[in-house]
């Protein structure tokens, strides 16, 4: 009796082992995503006046949540039953994902002026802070439910072929760590200002190490956010070329000679611009009709 329970010991072992070699390989899938998601939701918790920067983010972050439980059983049953779905969805949200790559870099090359999200106290009432905040956290909700759809996608897509107990645990896992990280690393990255200022002005010297610290702080906010709008970019057309590259035979075979980090990098840029194209094709129709 005593030895079997040690054997039933060493096979949850094995298998609690397996889940953690699985969702080591699908958070590092998953990551590009998770970086688009981190550069998105710093943006989008940022503007506000700063006591609501945390509110606003703990809203976005439970509507995150339910994102997940909502997606996940979903995703088991098209596995369980229909698996052609979710290379239909991975391709899908590929070509998602590539649009929304080359609409960043067509926003750099071709800027043109976005109406002002920023809330300010002075210029608004209360009322109209709420208004404000409830729209950016419904976008930041829906923008995190097509990412979560994704980051579950492609999760699952690293163990389709594993049982569906282990695709439960490792999927569940990930998209856990997706909210989590995410929107932890979000927080610290929003404060990081307010931390700023209070080193300033616990700082009682003009040139004191504290003051310089704070005032990096505060500086690096805006360029931190930058930078991850950048990488975030550059990852979501990595992500999606490797969608179309391990999904699509055709576009597997194409291109052997390239490294296929490149490969996959130009597939997915190819890929945004030609959906960008026809996307504000459809918008110049629709729109010249609308008039």
């Amino acid at each position: 009796m005593a030895s079997g329970f040690f054997v039933l010991l060493d096979d949850i072992a094995a298998i609690m082992d397996d889940v953690a070699v699985m969702s080591k390989v699908a958070a590092k899938k998953t990551a590009g995503i998770l970086g688009d998601d981190l550069a998105v939701n710093a943006e989008k918790a940022s503007g506000f006046a700063s006591s609501r920067e945390l509110p606003v983010l703990w809203a976005i972050s439970k509507g995150s949540l339910l994102n997940k439980i909502i997606i996940l059983p979903i995703a088991f049953l098209l596995s369980a039953f229909f698996p052609i779905a979710i290379i239909v969805i991975l391709v899908l949200g590929g070509l998602f994902l590539a649009y929304e790559g080359a609409e960043k870099i067509y926003e750099f090359i071709f800027p043109h002026e976005h109406a002002s999200e920023g809330i300010t106290e002075e210029t608004l009432t209360e009322e109209e802070i709420l208004a404000i905040e409830k729209d950016k956290i419904k976008s930041a909700i829906v923008t995190d439910f097509i990412l979560s759809v994704e980051i579950v996608i492609i999760a699952l897509g690293t163990v389709i072929d594993k049982p569906i107990s282990s695709q439960i645990a490792v999927v569940s896992i990930v998209a856990l760590i997706a909210t989590i990280g995410v929107y932890g690393i979000v927080a610290l990255i929003v404060r990081m200002d307010e931390v700023g200022f209070k080193m300033i002005q616990h700082s009682k010297k003009e040139k004191s190490i504290l003051k310089t610290i704070g005032n990096v702080l505060v500086q690096a906010l805006p360029k931190v956010i930058k930078l991850l709008t950048v990488i975030g970019t550059i990852a979501l057309l990595l992500v999606s070329g490797g969608l179309f590259v391990h999904n699509i035979e055709f576009l597997h075979h194409l291109l052997p000679q390239l490294p296929s980090i490149l490969k996959e990098f130009i597939i997915g840029l190819v890929a945004g611009f030609i959906v960008l194209g026809i996307v504000n094709l459809f918008k110049k129709l629709f729109g010249k009709k609308a008039h």
